[in-house]
């Protein structure tokens, strides 16, 4: 396979990668809690910047020094995106509890709509909408890189001889991550921003479903990793 070849290769699967359940489920507790398009798309973005530069990073050095990552160390890694999966659930829910939500009518240049309403710690109204992005799908993003990295590699030193073709599939498969959890992100916002009363139910729904499917990669993996 020639070089130009693989690298093709590795976009269209760095594109699909970012498919995988795992990452849509923890991109979108994240961009559930946030209802600007662009906020939302960032998060997609800055989560493909933190998987690459995993990947890249334990990349290169596995093809640097022809270095294989051992199984159980492999499975440890996917065994923490599930305890990350799950923290992000329960961040999502505990956030829900804390704000007591609640709708009401809400005023807006001489409109009336239904709005959904949270008191924290306040008797007067505040109406949140979203909070900070701060560090956490970029921080999210590097978890998965670390979890994907041996499987990744598997692919790469079965195909590639050099060390610097290597390093430009690992690249362009980073920047396909980055560029399709770009799309899954914004995509994933549009009903949030359009139907922005229903915020809090879609975060519900995506808190319970990032801490079942934590949970079920718990199930399936702590067995395999004590095992003998």
């Amino acid at each position: 396979m020639s070089w130009l070849a693989l690298v093709g290769l590795g976009f269209l699967l760095g594109l699909k990668h970012a498919l995988d359940a795992d990452h849509v489920v923890a991109v979108s507790t994240i961009v559930s809690r946030h209802r600007k398009l662009s906020k939302a798309s960032l998060v997609g973005a800055l989560w493909g910047l933190g998987h690459t530069t995993t990947l890249f990073g334990v990349g290169v050095a596995v093809l640097a020094f022809r270095l294989t990552i051992p199984e159980r160390v492999a499975l440890v890694f996917e065994l923490l995106v599930g305890v990350v999966l799950i923290g992000l659930g329960l961040s999502v829910l505990w956030d829900l509890r804390r704000r007591r939500i609640h709708a009401h009518v809400h005023r807006h240049g001489g409109h009336e709509h239904w709005h959904v309403h949270s008191h924290e710690g306040s008797e007067g109204h505040e109406h949140p909408h979203g909070e900070r992005l701060g560090l956490r799908p970029l921080l999210v993003g590097m978890v998965h890189g670390l979890a994907g990295s041996a499987a990744l590699m598997l692919l790469v030193l079965s195909t590639v001889d050099s060390l610097w073709v290597g390093a430009l599939y690992i690249l362009v498969f980073g920047v396909g991550s980055i560029v399709g959890m770009l799309v899954v992100s914004t995509v994933i916002s549009l009903p949030i921003v359009l139907m922005a009363r229903w915020q809090q139910g879609i975060s519900a729904i995506a808190g319970l479903a990032s801490v079942a499917l934590g949970a079920m990669l718990l199930v399936e993996l702590i067995p395999l990793v004590l095992s003998p």
